[in-house]
């Protein structure tokens, strides 16, 4: 993988990558976000169908240098997540922090299973945390707590502002959000997005497929971003937007 933007340069390993996409300033929000040529979001319905080895690499170092990985419970789902897998050869950029970065599910109804090693095989020092809202069930919040942290934001429904508030109240304040679309458009829509990085994936997923896009929801007013930097590997583009 090499840099083709701002200035083109040698190829990248795993700490120039780790360099590449460092967090600009302490508390910052990135969505990681990966699109076939023609739009589409997913390919058979998940977007790992979209994903190379690049791909790949990019997502893992995303999320050593995240404190928190943030998540729709339906991507979540759909993905079957798994909390984040510790890398020995990059300890040192997770120095005074946990292994590895906490999973943090977005989820209204709290319809989660448990039993699932998201939950099970998590870390007793990132162990997965459950953002919902007050009017979650009081019953799944109690029973959810014995297995994961729980964030109650918003009443009647997730407050992403507050939900952000609370994970930086703990020093979670580089937040790597992983979807899903509706996910972005929630943050997007509420001015809390810092950044997009985006791989571009050659490959042309067809009418045949979904034709979703990386967000939904509400309408909201377009967001001018700018484009920071773009690697390449394989015909994939691994592109940074900024929106401040």
């Amino acid at each position: 993988m090499r840099k083709i933007l701002p200035a083109a340069g040698d190829e990248l390993d795993d700490f120039g990558l780790a360099d590449a996409y460092a967090y600009p300033r302490e508390r910052w929000l990135r969505a990681n976000f990966v699109m076939s040529a023609d739009g589409s979001a997913t390919v058979d319905g998940k977007s790992g169908g979209l994903a190379g080895p690049g791909d790949k690499r990019v997502f893992g170092i995303l999320r050593v240098l995240a404190d928190v990985v943030l998540v729709g419970a339906g991507t979540a789902r759909t993905e079957q997540y798994k909390p984040a897998r510790p890398r020995p050869a990059l300890a040192s950029l997770r120095q005074g922090r946990p292994a590895t970065a906490a999973i943090a599910v977005i989820s209204g109804g709290l319809d989660l299973d448990l039993t699932t090693p998201l939950f099970t095989e998590a870390p007793a020092d990132a162990r997965t945390i459950v953002i919902t809202s007050e009017a979650a069930p009081a019953n799944l919040r109690a029973t959810i707590a014995k297995t994961a942290d729980v964030i109650v934001a918003g009443q009647d429904h997730v407050d992403l502002a507050a939900a952000l508030d609370a994970l930086a109240d703990r020093g979670l304040t580089r937040v790597n959000c992983e979807g899903g679309p509706h996910v972005l458009g929630q943050l997007a829509e509420g001015g809390l997005l810092n950044e997009l990085t985006l791989t571009i994936s050659p490959t042309l997923a067809g009418p045949g497929q979904d034709p979703g896009r990386i967000i939904a929801g509400s309408a909201f007013p377009p967001i001018a971003m700018t484009l920071s930097q773009v690697l390449t590997e394989d015909g994939f583009l691994f592109c940074r937007y900024l929106t401040d």
